[in-house]
């Protein structure tokens, strides 16, 4: 069930036998996910397409709701059991994993894709000792001796800024701040290609999420690794991302290099987000809100779903599904203010740079 090591030359296990070394790390085409509720169906996803490649960073923001965590989660096949792919294709090393059985499925989670789930807490097994935890998928998916797991579990510690001593410690010995370096140490457990960090900062204080997000970027230079992260801090993204897509009820409404979505957004959407962050550059102001809350995605508007709180709204926005355009500077935007033809790197109505972490405009 294996291939040679050298086709991703910094993996330490085998790839999966059907990799193609050719094909792009992560492809998604068209993913669409609904949940099962008593009084209609979710349209969760509804046709979401990108791509992750090696050593890249994507940022996935948007409201609560939108989608962002139900398209992280359906890269591996983790959603609840009312929640489910009615459509698309998931490409890891050029390999479909839609189709796959859950006893299929299993062979890539952690081992390719992991998750950094968002609190800690409840996301340890509050009776088991972190070492025990971090070990587990090394023994389970790689198939290693106990003791060797054990020993890996405590180097994975160490890399992350944890004595290694403390692999005999629980959940609930540990500060807010360890205990997601614990999780992050468990995500690598096994060398995956792509990280998947969900909100990884919630709910610590400003310093620790400064340590934390440093680690993760070093993590990803050291390692080679490839993350998508998933925030509602517009400055998270600017300060590690490369890419940055933005969601919408379920679409994608903007997607393309952080620098030009940041400096220069297209869609209204994305302008209103931007809006609504405060720059300690500029000079102070009230900050904008977005009138009105995102659609019910049981019964969802037609058109552009953001055309009921859009300032830009045209007839045209409540009737027909904007169609994509992609810019020159490879920028993409879902919105019918930019005609399919009307293809540009410097689109009209550009609006000033967004922050950075540090709450400066971006570059």
């Amino acid at each position: 069930m294996t291939v040679d090591l050298a086709i991703r030359g910094r993996r330490q296990w085998p790839m999966p036998k059907q990799a193609d070394p050719a094909a792009p790390l992560l492809r998604v085409e068209d993913l669409s996910v609904r949940f099962r509720m008593p009084n209609g169906s979710v349209k969760a996803v509804d046709g979401v397409s990108f791509g992750l490649d090696d050593g890249e960073a994507l940022g996935i923001a948007g409201e609560s709701g939108c989608g962002k965590t139900t398209t992280a989660l359906s890269l591996v096949k983790l959603l609840p059991a009312n929640g489910y792919i009615k459509g698309g294709r998931v490409e890891l090393f050029g390999i479909d994993l839609v189709p796959k059985t859950e006893l299929q499925i299993a062979r890539y989670r952690w081992r390719e894709i992991s998750i950094v789930f968002q609190g800690a807490m409840n996301a340890l097994n509050p009776v088991q000792r972190i070492g025990d935890q971090i070990a587990e998928p090394i023994e389970i998916r790689l198939g290693q001796p106990r003791e060797s797991s054990r020993k890996r579990a405590g180097e994975l510690l160490e890399l992350v800024g944890i004595p290694r001593e403390r692999v005999a410690s629980y959940p609930h010995e540990l500060s807010g701040g360890m205990r997601q370096r614990a999780m992050i140490a468990m995500a690598l457990a096994c060398d995956p290609a792509i990280v998947i960090g969900d909100e990884p900062t919630t709910a610590l204080d400003v310093m620790v999420q400064a340590q934390i997000l440093q680690l993760l970027e070093r993590l990803r230079r050291d390692l080679g690794l490839s993350l998508i992260l998933i925030t509602h801090d517009l400055s998270v993204i600017a300060e590690t991302c490369d890419r940055v897509m933005i969601m919408y009820a379920g679409r994608v409404a903007e997607e393309g290099q952080v620098r030009r979505v940041f400096s220069a957004p297209r869609h209204p959407y994305t302008q209103k987000l931007l809006s609504s962050f405060p720059n300690v550059r500029t000079d102070r102001r009230t900050l904008e809100v977005i009138p009105g809350m995102p659609p019910d995605l049981r019964n969802p508007p037609p058109g552009c779903r953001f055309a009921p709180r859009c300032p830009s709204a045209m007839p045209v926005c409540s009737e027909v599904v904007p169609p994509e355009v992609r810019f020159a500077d490879g920028v993409r935007v879902a919105c019918h203010l930019y005609p399919t033809s009307d293809v540009t790197s410097d689109p009209p109505g550009a609006r000033p740079a967004a922050p950075t972490a540090a709450g400066e405009p971006a570059p």
